[in-house]
């Protein structure tokens, strides 16, 4: 059987579902073409012996430092399907952050109006044109040693969103110089972790539930 380069969780005719490692762009740019996309075009390409190159929709992204769940769609059917279930907020995704310091609450809500910057995340007010409203909800795992694990569910899916609202509260995500972190982890990753992906399959419709366990960084 043919190994895959990244943890696959799932796969049919209509779904990729893998784990991305932090460090990878999930997709590639202009300067860096090595990327979870190409990799698994390529895994798919050799896996089913296709003659030209495979089709493979982004559902959604990681940023490069964090890891974890990343849906791809195999079909530009799937992909459409997908696109609206995302838009409609239809599938639930957790994650799982390793911050500094200590939560204000150990449940809450946090609601910040973020404005996307030149490659950042930036905290503005309601009244800013470029601003966009952002609401995450989240939970204490555990508190030591002045940092504390945080399970996370967005409600919106703004740019860089979690990174930005948990270092406005004075608690950025550990490894996260470009938000605060004075905490270093291996060079290019943070310690945010998409943890569990809860979706309707856009063919089949049967409920799905994936979940990526959390690298040892967080332990």
């Amino acid at each position: 059987m043919l190994q895959s380069p990244f943890e696959v969780l799932y796969e049919d005719n209509h779904l990729l579902v893998v784990v991305k490692p932090a460090g990878l762009l999930t997709q590639e740019t202009d300067l860096d073409n090595h990327s979870l996309e190409n990799l698994a075009k390529a895994w798919l390409k050799e896996k089913y012996k296709k003659p030209f190159n495979v089709f493979l929709g982004v559902v959604h992204r990681l940023d490069k430092p964090a890891s974890g769940i990343v849906l791809f769609a195999k079909t530009s059917k799937a992909l459409s399907r997908l696109n609206d279930m995302i838009r409609s907020k239809e599938t639930t995704k957790v994650y799982c952050a390793l911050i500094e310091g200590k939560l204000p609450k150990e449940s809450g809500t946090l609601e910040h109006f973020l404005r996307h910057g030149d490659h950042m995340s930036f905290t503005t007010h309601r009244g800013d044109p470029e601003a966009k409203f952002a609401r995450l909800h989240y939970d204490e795992i555990w508190n030591r040693d002045n940092k504390t694990l945080v399970q996370i569910v967005l409600e919106t899916g703004r740019y860089h969103q979690i990174r930005n609202q948990f270092s406005a509260i004075g608690c950025p995500i550990i490894g996260d110089a470009k938000y605060g972190s004075r905490l270093t982890l291996s060079q290019g990753i943070i310690a945010l972790h998409h943890y569990r992906l809860q979706l309707i399959h856009p063919v089949t419709k049967a409920a799905l539930s994936f979940e990526a366990p959390l690298p040892d960084i967080f332990k």
